[in-house]
């Protein structure tokens, strides 16, 4: 039987991960035996604990609760304790997701033993190295032997990049193969759809009105940690609010929690406080999540996984970033790139909330991508 090695580190990962561990579960368990690390990345029992729990994923073999702190010394840890693992469990590849400092670590700890590394959502491309996720996916994928990207666009990123498309078994890191496999959040996405509405009331208890709501979301250390951002973002939520009479609903990430009354005017905090219309609340789970954006009128985010995840239930969404991975969504006309910018947000806005002819082509495969990975790794990993 063959033996992988998945890491996880971050609450996305968590739920990308039970993709593939739900078509181990269902299809490959015979075949395949599954150790998950956890490094510990990202861990509170609102943003980790009930992901497991949820969605079913088994729990982690392994713990090395790292816990936040610096680049280098997340990084450095996460790696020492992903070696010793490899070590021990010797598996027949490693799995990663995204682009985290948990990728980046399995990736540096997989290479320097020559252990296979299977990169999920390998090729996305931001083309600004002043995020640490763009440093991390590229150096994850030029070391990886098999690499799935969620889209074409992602294809044409590694052939640019010197990738070649038509190698040949067996395949290492000096020579990988490269997939559109389609994406693994959309295999989710259809799966927990089907049970969201059943298995929470959440939508019943914050009172929304089905398709009459903004959700929002704001995480990223650009937008939390610098005052002059996180101010725009939250006048252009309130006044949108205010103005159309809408619901906002933000459920609030514990780094943006800790410094919303730090960084914010107090002007600008009171407004929002005082405003019944803005609704912010607790982490969601993930069903939460996909009860929320299924009844929506619009999403606002700066979350990639999120910007996806509207598109998967045909909604518009405004990019609360200066650029974004998927850039499929944008020359759709689904989704647009507002960054932290008030009055880009506030048009954005304007120009989807009045648009009918929206359009949501099926970019990300056809469900069934964590089926066609696990054949892949069967059919060329020994």
């Amino acid at each position: 039987m063959m033996k992988i090695v998945t890491i996880i580190g971050a609450r996305p990962q968590i739920i990308k991960a039970a993709a593939l561990s739900r078509a181990i579960k269902n299809k490959y368990s015979t075949q395949i035996k599954e150790i998950i690390v956890h490094t510990g990345q990202h861990y509170d029992a609102n943003m980790s604990q009930v992901f497991f729990d949820e969605l079913g994923i088994p729990s982690p073999n392994y713990n090395l609760n790292v816990g936040s702190g610096g680049h280098g010394s997340q990084t450095a840890a996460m790696i020492i304790g992903i070696e010793e693992i490899l070590l021990k469990e010797k598996p027949n590849c490693i799995v990663l997701y995204g682009d985290t400092n948990s990728t980046l670590a399995g990736a540096l700890a997989a290479i320097k033993i020559h252990v296979p590394i299977v990169h999920i959502e390998a090729g996305l491309r931001s083309f600004n190295k002043a995020m640490p996720e763009e440093v991390n996916r590229i150096m994850c994928d030029h070391v990886s032997s098999f690499l799935f990207s969620p889209t074409k666009t992602g294809v044409i990123n590694l052939i640019k990049e010197g990738f070649n498309t038509g190698t040949v078994p067996p395949f290492n890191a000096n020579n990988p193969k490269v997939y559109h496999s389609g994406d693994v959040m959309y295999d989710n996405s259809l799966f927990f759809s089907e049970v969201a509405e059943s298995k929470t009331n959440i939508i019943e208890k914050l009172k929304l009105q089905k398709n009459n709501f903004i959700l929002a979301t704001i995480h990223r250390n650009n937008n939390t940690d610098e005052p002059k951002r996180l101010n725009a973002l939250f006048k252009a939520l309130n006044d949108i609010s205010n103005e159309n009479k809408l619901d906002v609903v933000l459920p609030l990430h514990p780094r943006t929690a800790k410094l919303l009354e730090v960084n914010l005017s107090k002007d600008l905090y009171t407004e929002i406080k005082s405003n019944p219309q803005f609704k912010i609340i607790e982490p969601v789970s993930f069903i939460e999540m996909v009860a929320l954006e299924k009844n929506c009128k619009l999403v606002m985010t700066d979350s990639g996984g999120v910007q996806k995840e509207a598109f998967y239930f045909e909604k518009p969404c405004i990019i609360l970033r200066p650029e974004t991975e998927w850039v499929e969504l944008v020359k759709c006309g689904a989704a647009i790139i507002a960054d932290a910018n008030e009055e880009k947000i506030k048009n954005a806005f304007e120009v989807l909330n009045s648009k009918t002819d929206f359009e949501f082509p099926k970019l990300y495969g056809d469900g069934k991508a964590a089926e066609f990975i696990c054949g892949e790794i069967i059919k060329y990993i020994i």
